[in-house]
C-alpha cells in the first residue's frame, strides 16, 4: 500500500530524515516511535508533501508520488491528521468536515459522508457548532473525521492521545481497530503513549535521530523491549 524508500530531508543544513524506508499494508496500523525531535513528525509531514524530501520515494499502490503536490496526494488516497488537530475553531462542525471533503468531485464532494458520521455519534448531533466551542477530545475526533471523509486509503495520525480524557483515547483506539479490520485501511500511527500503540501495532519501527533503528511486528515489542529504546 504505502512504501517509503531512501528517504532523505533536510532543514538548512540539518539532516533530518536519513535514508528512511518503511511501508504500511493496507488493514494493518504500523507504528512509528521515537524520542521528541526524532523525525517523526517530519515523516509525516513529507509523505503528506508538506516538507519536500531532498532524496528518495514515496508511493502509494506502486505509484510514486513524490513530485505531487499535498493536495494531489490528498486526491490519491492519503489523509493526514496532524499533531494539535489544527481544526478550524471558526468553522462548524459541519464545514470542517467538508474542507476535508475537497479532494472528491461530482455527488460524492456534495453529500455529508454517513459512513464517517456513524462512527462519531457525537459529531453528527453536533453539525452546527464551532469547532472551537468543542472539547479536546471532541475536537481530536472530529480532526480524524475531516480525514475520513475524503475517503483515503492510508491514514497518518500524528500523537492522536495528545491532551486527550482517558475515554476518548480507549474511543480512538477502537477506532483505529474497526478502521484497519473493518475497512482496510493502512494506518501508520506516531504516538508517545507506547501501551497504546503497542496494543494497536501490527508492525512498528523506532525512529532514532532521523533513521529507523529496529522494525519488526507488534507481537516482537516487548520481546524486544522497544519501551526502554524511547524512554526519555
Amino acid at each position: 500500500m504505502l512504501t517509503i524508500e531512501r528517504l532523505d530531508q533536510y532543514y538548512g543544513g540539518s539532516h533530518i530524515l536519513r535514508g528512511v524506508s518503511l511501508s504500511v499494508a493496507r488493514g494493518q496500523c504500523a507504528v512509528l516511535l521515537g524520542r521528541n525531535g526524532a523525525g517523526k513528525t517530519t515523516l509525516l509531514k513529507t509523505i503528506m508533501g508538506l516538507v519536500r524530501a531532498r532524496s528518495g520515494t514515496i508511493a502509494l499502490d506502486g505509484e510514486d508520488l513524490s513530485t505531487l503536490a499535498p493536495y494531489e496526494r490528498a486526491r490519491r488516497g492519503i489523509g493526514y491528521v496532524p499533531q494539535g488537530r489544527e481544526i478550524f475553531n471558526r468553522l462548524t462542525v459541519e464545514e470542517n468536515l467538508r474542507m476535508g471533503m475537497a479532494p472528491l468531485s461530482g455527488a460524492a464532494a456534495r453529500r455529508l459522508p454517513e459512513d464517517v458520521l456513524e462512527l462519531f455519534p457525537v459529531l453528527k448531533a453536533m453539525l452546527k457548532r464551532r469547532g472551537g466551542d468543542l472539547s479536546g477530545g471532541q475536537q481530536q475526533q472530529l480532526a480524524i473525521a475531516r480525514a475520513l471523509a475524503a475517503n483515503p486509503k492510508v491514514l497518518l495520525l500524528d500523537e492522536p492521545t495528545e491532551g486527550i480524557q482517558p475515554s476518548i483515547i480507549k474511543e480512538i483506539g477502537a477506532l483505529i481497530r474497526r478502521l484497519t479490520r473493518e475497512r482496510n485501511l493502512a494506518v501508520l500511527l506516531v504516538e508517545q503513549y507506547y501501551d497504546f500503540a503497542e496494543s494497536l501495532a501490527d508492525a512498528y519501527a523506532v525512529i532514532t535521530r532521523g533513521s529507523i533503528t529496529q522494525a519488526g511486528s507488534g507481537e516482537e515489542m516487548r520481546a524486544r523491549n522497544v519501551r526502554a529504546m524511547i524512554a526519555i
